[in-house]
Parts: C-alpha cells; structure tokens; sequence
C-alpha cells in the first residue's frame, strides 16, 4: 500500500507522481473504513483529499503552515503528518482529535473549530513570519460556508494591504462564486504569476514611485487594468479588494492544484486561489446525503445507513416538531439559523413556512441583530443555534436584543456536554454568558414535553427568553410532573427534608438517580427542578432551605457564573444555616470524548455526585 510509505510529514514528496490518484483513493476508502466505525466528519474530508495532498506536496512541513478554517476537513493532512494510528481513537476520550490541535502535533500551526477564523489567523502567522525575518508559505483554508461569515471579510480586507505573500485557498464544494472559463483562466493566470511578469511589474512600479504625480499614475494604470481585467477575469470581487485571484481549479485534479498552489506562492501580498471540490466526492452516500455525513455517527459502508439507527426522538426532533406547530398557530411566528437548518430541527419549518424561514449563512452576529430587527417590527422571531455558536454573538444579544428588551427567543441546542467535537464544541458556558446579560430570561427543560411548554410559553413571552436543551435522545421520564409553566417559577418534584438537590435541565434526570441511590442507602431527599436559571426562584429556596441541612445543586454548565452560584447568593441573603454542594463543570475546557465517559471525569456522573453528597453530608 502506498499508504505505508507516508510514515512522517513530507514523505508525500516521495510518491511517484502516478501513483497520485491511486494514494488519494486509497486515503479515500481508509477514511471511510475508519469513520464508519468511529463517526466523525466524512463528506468534508472526501472533498479535500487531492487539495490536502496538492498542499503537502508544494509545501515543507511544519516549517510552513497550513490553517484549516473550521478544521473538520484535516482528517487527510492528520494522515500525511504521520498520524495513520491515531484514526483508531479518532474522537474518543483520550484520542485523536477530529480537529487540528497544536498540542497533538507541530504540524497544526492553529486550533480551529468555529468558522471563518482562517484568514484572520493566517494573517497574524504572517506578520510574525515577516517581523522575524521568516520565509515560510501561510496557509488558510477556507470555505465557501465560511466565507459568508463577516470575520472573514474583516481579515481579507486587512489582507489586502499585505506586501508579502500569503496563500489563501477558497475550497469552494456549494456556492458558485465564478464560471470556469477554462483555457483563458489558466492562461491569465500563468502569465500574471510567472517571474519575469511579477519582476516587470515591481520595476515599473517603484520607477513611476520615484517620479512626479507617480502615485496618481499608479492609481490610473490600476483603474484602466481592473476595467479590463473585470471582462475577462473572474473573481474581480477579490481583485477589487487588492487581493490576486487564482482559479478556478479543479479541487481533485492534483496537477493543476500544484502548479496553480506554486504560482500562487510567487505572489507578493494575498493571494486567492479558487478550488472547486466535491463534498463526499468518490463515495455515493456522502455526495447524495452531504449534510447526513457532515458529522456522521457509525455507519454500514454498504448502504451509509446509521450502524445503530435511532428509536426515540431527541431534543431537536421535539423542537422541530412543536415549530411547525407554532408556525401555523402564530403567523408572527419566524424562524432563523446560520447555516444549519438541519443541524437545529428547522428543515420541517422550512419547507412548510419558507417566507418566514431565513438561513442567514455561518453569521451568528448578523442573525442575531436580524432577529431584533425582526421583533422591532413586531414578528415573533426564534434563533435556533448551538450553545457554542450563540457566543460569537455575545454583543449583539446584550446591544441589539436586551438593551431594548426585543422579544426575541433564543432556541440553544447542543446546550452542556456535547462530546466528540471537543472543547470548541462543549456548550458550557450559556448559562454564564446569557446570566450576565440583563433582560435576558433562561429557561431549561427536565424533558421532551418540558421543552414543548417551554417554547410555547416563550414566543407568548414579552421579552429577550433563552431555553437551552442537550443534545441526544429526549428524556421521556417524569412525565406525570407537568404543572403550569409560570415565569420564575421552579417545580417541586419530591419534598422531604434533610438534602435538597436543585437541579436544572438535563441534570433532573440525573439527580432523579442520585435521589433514587440516597433514598435507598436511608436518607430522605427532595427534588426540584429548576426550570428557570434566570430569574432563579428564590420563593422555593426560602420555602425549603430550613428543612434541609445540604443543598445540592446540579447543572451541566461551567460553575463560574452559573445556577449554583446564584443560589449560594440566594442563601446568603436569607442567611441560611444550610450547607451548600455545587455539582458543575470545572472552571476548564472539556476535551473531547463521550458523554458519559466525560461527566465521569468531571465528577458529574450519578455515583460521583452520590459519593460527594453522603461524604459531605456525614460531615455536617
């Protein structure tokens, strides 16, 4: 196998170039043998391995560096740096990342995991190559998807002022930015990137900058070039900006990716190279189902169907389904998502309301201020978001939502331990954000009808409202506990005396088990679920505090900021004699790994939680 000779970075370099299409194809079926077993993220990498191989054939390794916008497409560059044994472990606790990591390997120049940071990113490595003296080549990958992020104009808009080189590649798998025009393409840009051009036009610009009105000379020469350039040029948008535009180019012919990558190189300031690929290109389930193997649980490589099919609904199915009812009960009723309709339920709204669905692209700032303008003008809106990707857009919720108090409800999926994906992926952190926020209400529900009455009562809701739910299966447990949603308001499940567990969301089900294992070694417990995390009820907390010697809370967010804290504020101010146990995530990032595995870590696992709360309990 050729795959054996790539043991290090840059052995690449040592495949004959015939056997190129034959190392991509057999990258191609190590990628599907390992990801069906392991899940991961299939149809992104499939369309980059002839890019990925292009890129470690023109560049030295790790002396130049390579930024993956996102970083879920580096599965092939992972196996040209030598990680082939790492697969096994790929996205397991303890194993190989599914995203570039810096601490994994000297060949990740920069952690990634959220979109459109790329070009930003790269800029900076090349400010610091250039004030250090360096000459390595920079890198940035990044998509079509992720160029619709406004970060990433922000960085080519800085870009273009560059004087030295630095490669952008706009791996282009959806959006059709430009037509190939073929021969004439390829011609033009052989001829603007070959030496004696590039040495012409450096001569004839520092001679007219030493003469008189040299600079207004320069500026007319450049007008006159660009309105030639725009008839037959495409991606004159970039040209515009001051950035040279290379391509297209076909993003899985490895050729002309090389010797296109290489002119590239010679360029002095950014340069854009245009690379049209193929999501799941060369295995058919993945380019007829791309969002299904966007991120892929295990799967038959036969048919591409899920190993372990799922039986029962979870969170955003539930979403999903009470949307479509809301829409056609409300007409205010509005939806929105940044780029990931399916991702967060909304594929049903979309297809039964599509005048009132709006898919904003990867813009997590523009749809949250789109949503203000859209209560502003008297629509119900609903932003249905991962936990993760809601705080690129901390601003704009506390200036253009809360200031105003705009009723805009905020749909938080993926809210706690998420898993796999990893630190950039874990959604702990909204309670505390969003807490800090005034005017901004949160909610979380103990299970799937908990989270229908919540969304009810939230577009009725007169107000900036959050509900955060997990992702996974929907708890279908503690369904004869439904009393009346009322604002503030938490829900006794169990009351006795002597511990108190206050729990919030997908932690009810959790301390339901904790309660179960304490009532069984003796003790009497009582359980509220929460409900709401802000405003917290203090009324329950006042009701209950005296008949309990510990309180426990639990929730599945960062302590800093979070539920607990809140009532230990609570208890102060009552100058409560009861003891209190906070049961939270570490003030840390949370690697990657499964769910279980990782609140077993934590401390956040039923016996963990049972262990510390008799221990401190018989300490009283």
């Amino acid at each position: 196998m050729l795959l054996d000779q790539i043991q290090q970075p840059n052995d690449i370099k040592n495949i004959d170039p015939s056997d190129y299409n034959a190392l991509a194809e057999e990258i191609r079926q190590f990628l599907i043998r390992k990801i069906s077993v392991t899940g991961g993220h299939l149809g992104s990498n499939l369309g980059t391995i002839e890019l990925t191989m292009a890129l470690h054939l023109c560049l030295n390794l790790p002396e130049d560096k390579i930024i993956w916008d996102v970083g879920h497409q580096s599965y092939t560059h992972k196996l040209l740096t030598g990680r082939r044994e790492g697969f096994d472990t790929l996205r397991k606790y303890g194993g190989m990342s599914g995203f570039p990591k810096r601490c994994e390997s000297s060949c990740d120049s920069f952690d990634t995991g959220h979109s459109s940071t790329s070009v930003s990113a790269g800029l900076g490595l090349v400010k610091s190559r250039d004030l250090l003296g360096g000459n390595e080549t920079i890198v940035s990958v990044i998509g079509d998807g992720a160029l619709t992020g406004g970060m990433a104009y922000e960085a080519l808009n800085n870009a273009s002022k560059l004087t030295t080189n630095f490669v952008i590649i706009l791996n282009d798998n959806n959006m059709s930015i430009s037509e190939n025009v073929g021969g004439m393409s390829r011609y033009l840009n052989s001829i603007r990137t070959a030496n004696p051009y590039l040495d012409l036009k450096e001569d004839v610009y520092n001679s007219l900058l030493n003469t008189r009105n040299g600079d207004a000379i320069i500026k007319y020469i450049r007008r006159v070039k660009n309105n030639v350039k725009s008839f037959v040029v495409p991606g004159m948008f970039f040209e515009e900006m001051g950035i040279t535009y290379l391509g297209p180019v076909d993003g899985h012919n490895i050729p002309n990716l090389v010797q296109t990558i290489q002119e590239a190189q010679r360029v002095k300031g950014a340069c854009i190279v245009h690379v049209r690929t193929k999501k799941g290109n060369g295995y058919e389930p993945a380019e007829k189902h791309p969002a299904r193997f966007h991120g892929t649980d295990p799967f038959q490589i036969e048919t591409g169907l899920p190993s372990k099919p799922r039986t029962k609904a979870n969170y955003t199915d539930i979403f999903s389904t009470v949307m479509v009812k809301l829409g056609s009960r409300n007409p205010k009723v509005v939806a929105i998502t940044a780029a990931m309709a399916d991702g967060t339920g909304l594929k049903r709204f979309r297809i039964a309301y599509p005048d009132r669905f709006f898919d904003v692209g990867i813009a997590e700032q523009h749809a949250v201020t789109f949503a203000a303008g859209l209560a502003a003008g008297g629509l119900r809106p609903i932003v249905a978001v991962y936990s993760s990707f809601l705080q690129r857009a901390y601003d704009q919720i506390l200036h253009d939502v809360c200031i105003q108090n705009l009723p805009v409800v905020f749909a938080i999926d993926r809210a706690g331990l998420v898993g796999s994906d990893g630190e950039t992926h874990q959604g702990i952190f909204d309670l505390s954000y969003l807490s800090s926020i005034p005017n901004m209400h949160i909610m979380a529900p103990k299970n799937k009808w908990e989270l229908s009455d919540m969304l009810k009562f939230a577009v009725n809701f007169n107000g900036p409202i959050a509900i955060r739910y997990p992702r996974g299966e929907a708890y279908d447990g503690l369904e004869m506990f439904r009393a009346k949603m009322e604002f503030g308001k938490a829900e006794i499940l169990y009351e006795e005396e002597d511990i108190l567990l206050l729990a919030v969301g997908s932690m009810v089900r959790t301390a339901e088990e904790v309660r179960r294992h304490l009532k069984e070694m003796g003790y009497a417990c009582s359980l509220v679920n929460a409900r709401f995390v802000k405003p917290i009820d203090k009324d329950v907390i006042a009701e209950l505090h005296e008949d309990h010697k510990l309180i426990v809370t639990l929730e599945e967010n960062v302590a800093n900021g979070g539920y607990g804290e809140k009532v230990r504020q609570a208890l102060d101010e009552m100058n409560s004699g009861s003891k209190l146990l906070t049961v939270a995530i570490p003030d840390e990032y949370v690697e990657h790994g499964n769910v279980e595995i990782l609140k077993q870590e934590l401390g956040m696992d039923v016996d963990s939680i049972v262990k510390r709360v008799v221990t401190t309990y018989v300490s009283l």
